[in-house]
């Protein structure tokens, strides 16, 4: 697996304009030269990175959380968050699975690092925290109500292959495809997704 990048060169030329600030998204703009001489104006958004962390609890189970927010509907998620200006992927995900969980990890092990859009400059950093121990009380934002919701890998593995309504990780679901067609990669997938 390895260490996922945690520095990264943005993907916005130094050239763009800001042209609109949003409390989530940024918009850029710049004149791209194309195939023919000619030019276009291409545009594209900007937001924060995005840390995930599958914790795994010491009777083996994962801990999602059952995630409300407003003009969403509730979801069964891996705890999340934005990294923060200075913030390193790592340290998100230990601080995103603390406050939405109440728990902490002793190790985390990389997942994958994905740009779910090319035209959003944006990247999301998976994480399994490993042996993770209850040390406080959750503290989540204002905005979102949360609830534990441990599952074991067959039941994370069925939200995923039943297209669960409230199941929604993307790039996730190409490792558990690619497991479920190769033993050896289901093998590790299991090993991944233990203590």
């Amino acid at each position: 697996m390895g260490r996922l990048p945690t520095y990264r060169e943005s993907s916005i030329p130094k050239s763009a304009t800001q042209v609109f600030s949003g409390e989530l998204f940024d918009v850029y703009q710049w004149e791209q030269e194309l195939f023919d001489g000619s030019t276009a104006t291409f545009e594209k958004l900007a937001r924060a990175d995005t840390a995930v962390v599958f914790p795994i609890l010491e009777d083996g189970r994962i801990l999602l959380i059952n995630e409300e927010q407003p003009g969403r509907i509730a979801s069964h998620v891996a705890p999340s968050g934005r990294v923060e200006e200075g913030e390193l992927p790592e340290q998100a995900a230990l601080r995103e699975l603390q406050e939405e969980t109440g728990y902490a990890a002793t190790e985390l092990v990389p997942l994958y690092a994905h740009t779910p859009a090319s035209k959003i400059d944006w990247v999301i950093y998976a994480y399994v925290g490993k042996h993770c121990k209850k040390v406080a009380e959750p503290n989540p934002e204002p905005g979102e109500k949360i609830e534990l919701a441990p599952v074991t890998l067959d039941e994370l593995l069925k939200f995923v292959t039943e297209g669960h309504p409230s199941y929604h990780y993307g790039y996730f679901t190409k490792f558990v495809y690619e497991a479920l067609r190769d033993e050896n990669k289901m093998e590790e997938l299991k090993k991944l997704f233990s203590n």
